[in-house]
């Protein structure tokens, strides 16, 4: 029985260029009881595997998060699958805005503590006690109601080249790092203001909204399905789209263009540009927004000196990182201090009293 991947990304990628055919990128996510998420997680490799899935999935006991790609005449089969199980059955997939048949180069599905990595303790309040979900046209009325504080769930260099009108977007480089900034910053408008959060596709924001009703927030709303969702139904019904720039994704793809709007700027020059790359340099592997010209010039690399060690043959940089461990810039995103034009620090009481005044 096949519980792991064989091929490499590279072997992988061959077979989807010779396959020829169409592939669906998606994602979903569900609170739910697994008593046994080892066991749950194999029938679930062996099962997409034989559908040509790709993609990473979490499993744990607290539920399954999960993205990934599949042939698109093969999607009819894969629902089937996932309506054979309990909680599963009939679960809102939310189809990416754009479609790109490499966006998952191999099928990873791993058992976690968590589905998110939200640093809380689950037995200290009601995860079911969630906050009032919120349709696209519900949703764009709230947000322009002064009585609404609407806080992006996600972390800096996602926000950074996407975001809503009139968000707050904490500096924080991860999801559990936001949850008591948040709780803070707005610690005096628990009961007179609408909070209002948003995410990627949604699983952010289930658990934060039972958070912050457990913390004493009196009016705590969510974005049904996070921006991908909202971006089909803004499209479907002919709403007006206010959400600005692009939707940071976590496949080869890296972003999905929802407005014309580039919000962001190139980190090395200044020049407006929205796209993320990683560095050349593998010890470093820095990401960070580069423009096409200052990728020519730098090589792809984040500074001279990444640039100088790329250079030289693969072998003698080998030898270089023996012993030494990798930069602390590899977990890094956006975040060096020789990027002269990096996201600048955002409070979110500051933003909240700049409205206020």
């Amino acid at each position: 029985m096949q519980l792991y991947n064989k091929l490499s990304a590279k072997e992988r990628a061959e077979l989807i260029e010779k396959a020829g055919k169409d592939r669906l990128t998606l994602s979903f996510y569900q609170y739910a009881k697994i008593k046994n998420p080892h066991e749950f997680r194999d029938h679930l490799f062996v099962t997409w595997n034989t559908l040509d899935v790709l993609g990473r999935i979490y499993v744990a006991l607290e539920g399954i998060n999960g993205q990934l790609s599949l042939p698109a005449d093969r999607f009819n089969e894969f629902k089937e699958h996932l309506d054979t199980i309990d909680f599963l059955k009939d679960i809102r997939l939310n189809i990416a805005v754009e479609q790109d048949n490499m966006s998952f180069l191999k099928l990873k599905v791993k058992v976690r503590n968590k589905i998110v990595a939200d640093g809380l303790n689950d037995d200290t309040f009601d995860v079911t006690n969630k906050g009032i979900h919120l349709k696209a046209e519900d949703f764009n009325k709230f947000i322009e109601d002064e009585n609404t504080v609407l806080v992006d769930m996600r972390n800096h260099y996602e926000s950074e080249i996407g975001h809503f009108k009139n968000a707050v977007t904490p500096d924080v480089d991860t999801f559990r790092e936001s949850l008591n900034i948040i709780e803070e910053d707005l610690k005096e408008h628990k009961e007179d203001k609408n909070l209002v959060m948003y995410c990627t596709g949604g699983i952010r924001c289930e658990k934060a909204s039972a958070y912050f009703k457990h913390k004493g927030f009196k009016n705590v709303f969510q974005l049904e399905g996070g921006i991908i969702e909202y971006t089909r139904q803004v499209k479907e019904q002919n709403l007006e789209n206010k959400f600005l720039g692009k939707n940071f994704v976590f496949d080869e793809r890296r972003a999905e263009k929802i407005s014309d709007d580039i919000i962001a700027k190139c980190h090395q020059c200044g020049e407006p540009f929205d796209v993320h790359t990683n560095c050349a340099n593998d010890a470093c592997h820095l990401l960070f927004i580069q423009c096409d010209k200052c990728k020519a010039e730098m090589e792809n690399c984040c500074s001279t000196i990444c640039m100088e060690i790329n250079r030289l043959p693969f072998e003698e940089q080998k030898a270089m990182r023996k012993g030494q461990g990798n930069s602390n810039d590899i977990f890094n995103k956006g975040r060096a201090d020789h990027l002269p034009y990096k996201k600048d620090l955002r409070n979110i009481f500051d933003h909240f009293k700049n409205e206020e005044a």
